[in-house]
């Protein structure tokens, strides 16, 4: 099996640079490149809690469409930042899906599934205060079982 890079994404701006040198990065040594977004499930879980104390089968439903609806959307992120990946990458393999969960454990729980070289996020939320506070990026260099490469989009 070869090697595989991920790299989480959202809308951002900082998120496709970092996306793009991920797919540098597994271009160069000839991985496949995951790209992976995450979605929550927060409010969903708010209905299910509603649906099984009401066992109302409508609550229910609109669970099951809520759930289905952010995990498509984050999909269709997912594979418009592969689109471009692509383009800009013709022979490299790329991946797209939606997880679930917040980004730093869905990033986490697909590495471990998909057995993950090296995952690659941007910096955008490790400076100042938010430091203090924890991201993504320090999660993942916190938990992560593989190597972690962040990208400097600070300036970007």
């Amino acid at each position: 099996m070869g090697k595989i890079i991920l790299t989480g994404v959202d809308s951002s701006q900082t998120a496709i640079s970092a996306a793009q040198k991920a797919a540098e990065l597994a271009d160069g040594i000839g991985a496949e490149l995951h790209v992976v977004t995450a979605y929550s499930t927060s409010t969903s879980d708010t209905l299910q809690s509603l649906s099984m104390r009401d066992s109302h089968t409508s609550t229910s439903n609109a669970y099951d469409n809520l759930t289905q609806s952010q995990a498509a959307a984050a999909k269709q992120i997912a594979e418009a930042v592969a689109a471009v990946l692509r383009e800009e990458n013709p022979e490299l393999t790329v991946l797209a899906t939606g997880a679930e969960g917040s980004p730093a454990n869905a990033l986490l729980k697909h590495a471990s599934e998909v057995k993950a070289d090296t995952i690659v996020v941007g910096n955008k939320n490790v400076q100042g205060f938010s430091r203090v506070l924890g991201s993504v990026a320090r999660k993942l260099v916190a938990e992560a079982q593989c190597d972690v490469y962040i990208v400097n989009t600070a300036h970007q």
